[in-house]
């Protein structure tokens, strides 16, 4: 398989920051959409967003929370929006295509993580129907306002798919669910929607990437149990992060979303995996969980999961 999967020499690295990333870069008059751009990572790209000069939309799933949050940052407004309910994700395409207003900039930032078993929809796996399905159906929804020739849309996926593929067979796992399992297969879904969107938009000059933002304590780990953390080494007993975990701040674990979503260095090009300020390598195949994993970018895995996206969301811009 060929692939522009290669490091290009950003500049930028795992400690470069958005604000370091945006220096030079004037975004005035753009307008961006960051799912969950009210907390952890995507509250940094908010205010990163902003201070460059643009205008972002912030849909959440709890309005009255991202409006606390947001206040005080100029040039943000909020909107409501449940990743995990395909209705609300039309509700709020519906609102915003009526303002007339165009889009150069989505960040898929949104998601849940490692959760216990649960459903949504008609009977969907919570995390694969949030963090994937309903980023699928909302921008195939706003596609009509997505501006042609320099648009990009970015898929915030983890080095967590290293851990799982699709399981083509049970998607939703009717059996055996593992939430480790089950998230790693969302954040490969990220990954692929980016390979097959890029494909599509390519022709109106609408590019799309994916990216692992580095390991960041935020209220993703919501679902995790203290011990659990500290099994894993990530904090001490007194919930404080361990230096050995190579826990990324906030502002720099926004850096790799914002530099996909602005860098001039990505011009032409697009379907790739991103990590540290700069284009992946593709993993090695002894298994070592850097750079992303050849069934992540597979352009036949990428085309199958859009047609079955499509399939279960009753939503695709480019039938």
């Amino acid at each position: 398989m060929t692939t522009a999967q290669h490091k290009i020499g950003s500049g930028f690295g795992a400690h470069s920051t958005a604000a370091d990333v945006l220096q030079g870069v004037d975004l005035t008059g753009k307008l961006a959409i960051v799912t969950g751009g009210y907390s952890g990572l995507g509250l940094e790209t908010t205010r990163a967003l902003t201070k460059a000069g643009a205008h972002v939309v912030v849909p959440a799933r709890r309005p009255a929370a991202a409006r606390e949050a947001v206040e005080g940052i100029e040039g943000v407004e909020v909107d409501e929006l449940d990743l995990g309910d395909l209705d609300s994700v039309r509700a709020f395409a519906e609102r915003f295509l009526a303002s007339g207003r165009t889009i150069d900039i989505v960040i898929d930032n949104a998601g849940i993580m490692a959760c216990p078993e649960t459903r949504v929809g008609p009977g969907w796996e919570a995390q694969f129907a949030t963090n994937h399905l309903g980023h699928f159906a909302l921008v195939n929804r706003l596609w009509p306002a997505i501006e042609p020739g320099g648009a990009r849309i970015v898929s915030v996926s983890s080095g967590a798919h290293h851990i799982s593929g699709i399981r083509w067979d049970d998607v939703h796992w009717r059996t055996g669910y593992d939430k480790w399992e089950a998230y790693g297969q969302a954040k490969t879904a990220n990954v692929l929607f980016a390979v097959r969107l890029d494909r599509l938009g390519k022709e109106s000059g609408v590019r799309a990437f994916a990216l692992h933002p580095g390991g960041i304590l935020t209220p993703l780990q919501r679902h995790l149990a203290k011990e659990e953390m500290v099994e894993r080494g990530w904090i001490d007993e007194n919930g404080n992060p361990l230096n050995p975990s190579g826990f990324k701040s906030p502002q720099e674990g926004a850096a790799t979303q914002v530099w996909a979503a602005t860098s001039p260095q990505l011009a032409g090009l697009g379907g790739v995996y991103c990590e540290d300020c700069d284009i992946a390598e593709v993993a090695p195949a002894d298994g070592e969980r850097t750079g992303v994993r050849d069934y992540a970018i597979d352009p036949e895995q990428a085309a199958r999961l859009w047609t079955l996206s499509a399939e279960l969301t009753g939503v695709n811009a480019f039938a």
